[in-house]
């Protein structure tokens, strides 16, 4: 049997996202599960050969027995090890998996819009290369779709050190705080959206942003949000590749996300405020005042234009 070649991801830059709303036609063409479910899975995957062969067998397994059209896509973001030769062996064996390739190391948000974009079923849901999710958990999320509703997982349990729960913690407080995101858990990697939804919240953040992101324009555009508690385990092989480094960039990158935003919906006092009325004559432009009379022009020269322009004085009180 022969499988089928990898994608390769195109080489532009991030789409921008659209912050119209559906219309009303779209609305009622929004799939939701009636009947057959069909799932696109999403996972990004950066230097994890040692995990990435048991990541999709437990995705394969957990999707077979909750829908019966899928698909596996698995967005190799220009890992240095063997991923993608790891991938490309399990296609055989796997039918329903796909490989898109970057070139180079794009980040996590990017890996996440190009599987986005790939994705090809009216469901899609993205989990993380490293296990740390019970796949069969995914048909509890499932279950509460519908037309324009986001479903995301809540870490119940988490594995992680102390340290990496403590400041999960505070960056949740502060997305709650200063963007009004109404989940507990932004970053847990186990969320489905409407594929006719997901198009139109596309991350423009390449990094570990994208969570926020895309929840945050999925409330500014009225969409719902339903958050599922789901279980947690350890990493089940290979190194994590969120670092304490990465706290202030993300950190960082909130911030200026949150003024960008108050930019953008700051009002503009003098827009609001009245002009006085402005007296033209040819390409001359002299404010005058309600109570003075208007200026009186000069006969006009050969040319057509006013040779001076001449405002008389105002009358003595």
């Amino acid at each position: 049997m022969t499988h089928e070649n990898p994608v390769t991801a195109p080489q532009g830059g991030i789409a921008m996202s659209q912050r119209s709303t559906f219309s009303g036609r779209e609305r009622q063409s929004l799939p939701y599960p009636q009947g057959t479910l069909r799932v696109s899975l999403v996972i990004p995957a950066y230097n994890e050969s040692a995990v990435i062969a048991r990541a999709v067998a437990e995705a394969d397994t957990a999707l077979a027995s909750i829908c019966p059209e899928y698909e596996i896509i698995v967005v190799d973001d220009g890992s240095t090890d063997d991923t993608a030769v790891v991938v490309e062996g399990l296609q055989v064996r796997y039918p329903h998996l796909r490989l898109l390739r970057h070139f180079h190391n794009r980040g996590y948000g990017a890996a996440l819009a190009s599987g986005f974009r790939a994705a090809r079923f009216p469901w899609v849901a993205f989990t993380d290369a490293d296990c740390q999710f019970d796949l069969r958990e995914l048909a509890s999320l499932l279950e509460r779709c519908e037309e324009g509703v986001i479903v995301v997982g809540r870490r119940i349990g988490r594995k992680d050190p102390w340290l990496r729960r403590f400041l999960s913690w505070g960056y949740n407080q502060l997305v709650r705080g200063l963007l009004g995101i109404p989940v507990r858990d932004v970053d847990c990697a186990l969320k489905v959206y409407p594929r006719a939804l997901v198009r139109r919240l596309l991350p423009r953040s390449n990094g570990y942003f994208v969570n926020t992101e895309m929840l945050y324009r999925a409330v500014r555009q009225g969409w719902s949000i339903r958050e599922v508690p789901v279980s947690h385990r350890p990493r089940a092989a290979g190194r994590s590749k969120v670092g304490l480094r990465e706290v202030p960039r993300t950190a960082f990158t909130l911030l200026r996300f949150c003024w960008q935003q108050w930019r953008r919906r700051k009002p503009r006092r003098l827009a609001s405020l009245p002009r006085p009325p402005v007296v033209w004559s040819g390409r001359l432009s002299v404010p005058a005042a309600t109570s003075a009379p208007r200026p009186a022009l000069p006969p006009a020269s050969e040319s057509g234009h006013p040779t001076a322009l001449v405002v008389p004085p105002r009358e003595a009180v």
